[in-house]
């Protein structure tokens, strides 16, 4: 997947060492806990994921390094983890802080949305701390709606339970009536997916 600034590159165990230095400052870790991975941790974490699936079959592991088309580095990561029982997915995102402030998260973000809507996933959630402001406007910016529930001290965003179709690239723009259609398609309490 790209776009004009970005491709998503399919994880492998060997970007461990690069992502190491992308995911290496402490202050990445402010909302999420942990601290800095090292090459070997990342290559642990990358082995599993890189398998694709959950061992009894119910998820799908999708991941892939964001990287910068002009230069060719990597930013940060991009995850959707799919639940194989119903079209639904779990998205998380995560950009060096070298490279933050530049949208790059919310444009990879997008790009996995719009791809996996594609293969008929109609359900998106992610949870955020309540303090991560820029995690909170992705999540916001890709179509997701904050809710009441609080799992592990992160709020849960989800895609409204009917939502219109989103016109390519309108997610990348600011739009009041946009956000105002969201809101009055949302009933979280009659969502079955």
């Amino acid at each position: 997947m790209s776009s004009d600034r970005l491709l998503l590159e399919p994880l492998r165990v060997g970007h461990a060492e690069e992502m190491a230095v992308v995911l290496a400052a402490p202050e990445l870790y402010t909302f999420t806990g942990g601290e800095p991975p090292t090459v070997d941790d990342l290559s642990r974490t990358y082995a599993r994921q890189v398998r694709g699936r959950s061992a009894d079959g119910g998820q799908w592991w999708l991941n892939w390094v964001v990287r910068r088309r002009d230069t060719g580095h990597a930013v940060g990561y991009v995850q959707a983890t799919v639940d194989t029982a119903r079209p639904a997915a779990e998205l998380a995102w995560v950009v060096g802080t070298a490279h933050q402030g530049l949208g790059f998260a919310q444009e990879a973000a997008g790009l996995v949305v719009d791809a996996l809507r594609a293969a008929g996933i109609t359900r998106f959630t992610a949870h955020v701390h309540p303090d991560h402001a820029a995690s909170a406007a992705v999540a916001r910016r890709v179509g997701l709606l904050l809710t009441d529930t609080v799992e592990d001290g992160e709020q849960r965003w989800e895609s409204p339970c009917r939502s219109p179709p989103v016109p390519h690239g309108a997610r990348h723009q600011r739009s009041p009536s946009r956000r105002a259609a969201a809101a009055i398609w949302i009933n979280t309490e009659s969502c079955s997916a």
